[in-house]
């Protein structure tokens, strides 16, 4: 087996680019049949490895060449975000495909066909020679993201996870990756980058890309879910009921968080506030826990998905930090990581 691959990489390019949630009419009978009442919460760290459908467009760059810098992408009209599906006729799935349909064009121009904002466009490229004398389009591509996360429940009678309570986004641009496969793997932490006012902090390990626990079947904005392969990732929890955004109480609570390796810990934090509205952001959270803030100075990254529990129910998960208080953070209520994670599964992808 493979060496432990170290990651340090992150999913968000900011911790409190908050994300808004799409609604859906769906009726209060499919939800009876397909919502569980009860779920184990988990709270254990996982490496994520996410492979995008087609391959994503990071930035767009210059190329050198003899007359001077030129921009074929960006003159040609893409942006970053764009999902880049087919070059000429043959389709992309990964970086490899981009790079074996551009060197068949031989340095001519070429079309490419791509997604944005779920609408398919197309352009055409003409590559420039760069000093080498290699062809160059001007443009950074990415085809997956690995990185750390924290699982919030799992649904022993579907067999199905959530965790983060966010999407898992580009770094560079902001936008959700669009899922063709992932899958969560065990995670070991090694340190722990502690955060501060103004600059968050970070868990930091290992996972190796070989195990896996389990398949992620949906990113979106509330969070990615999937089918658990291993059930030993919460063999040790109980169930709670599911609590109700009626459910939530100012007051005292506690959050489940793996941040030293040796296994998840009960953590106290306050509910500060409670929100209206249709986004991520149901509540504020304030870590009170004294060995919790010694360790990590509050919420840092890699604890998105960390469950809240209040009055003995799963009420929702941590999602974001405010960069200016590591202490306080933000989370999504579970009712709507369950509306989103299994109306979904069960509707078909309404949006």
């Amino acid at each position: 087996m493979d060496e432990p691959i170290k990651s340090k990489r992150r999913f968000w390019p900011g911790t409190i680019a908050f994300i808004l949630i799409i609604l859906f009419t769906i009726s209060s009978s499919v939800f009876a049949a397909t919502m569980p009442t009860e779920l184990v919460p988990v709270g254990k760290t996982v490496g994520i490895n996410i492979s995008c459908k087609g391959v994503m467009v990071v930035s767009l760059n210059a190329v050198e060449t003899a007359e001077g810098n030129v921009s074929p992408a960006k003159d040609a009209g893409m942006l970053p975000g764009d999902i880049i599906t087919h070059v000429g006729a043959d389709a992309v799935e990964t970086l490899n495909d981009f790079r074996a349909a551009v060197d068949k064009a031989g340095g001519e121009a070429m079309t490419i066909r791509f997604i944005r904002d779920d609408n398919e466009m197309q352009v055409t490229l003409q590559p420039a020679e760069n000093a080498s004398g290699h062809p160059e389009l001007g443009i950074w591509l990415r085809d997956g993201l690995a990185g750390i996360g924290t699982v919030t429940f799992y649904d022993p009678q579907s067999g199905k996870f959530g965790a983060l309570g966010h999407a898992v986004t580009d770094v560079e641009t902001g936008s959700i990756v669009p899922l063709e496969s992932g899958t969560i793997m065990p995670a070991k932490i090694t340190s722990i980058l502690k955060g501060a006012s103004g600059a968050p902090g970070e868990l930091q390990g290992e996972f190796n890309f070989d195990e896996s626990l389990g398949t992620i079947t949906e990113n979106t904005n509330a969070g990615i879910f999937g089918k658990l392969e291993n059930a030993s990732l919460a063999e040790d929890g109980k169930a709670y009921p599911v609590g109700s955004e009626d459910d939530l109480k100012l007051g005292p609570a506690t959050i489940l968080a793996d941040i030293s390796g040796e296994g998840t810990k009960e953590y106290s934090i306050e509910i500060s506030r409670i929100f209206s509205g249709g986004d991520s952001r149901k509540m504020m959270v304030t870590v009170t826990d004294e060995t919790l803030l010694e360790a990590t100075g509050g919420i840092v990254q890699g604890m998105s998905g960390s469950p809240i529990i209040q009055n003995d129910k799963i009420v929702g998960a941590v999602t974001h930090v405010l960069i200016d208080n590591p202490q306080k953070g933000y989370g999504i209520s579970i009712s709507r990581m369950l509306e989103t994670g299994f109306s979904d599964s069960e509707q078909g992808n309404a949006a």
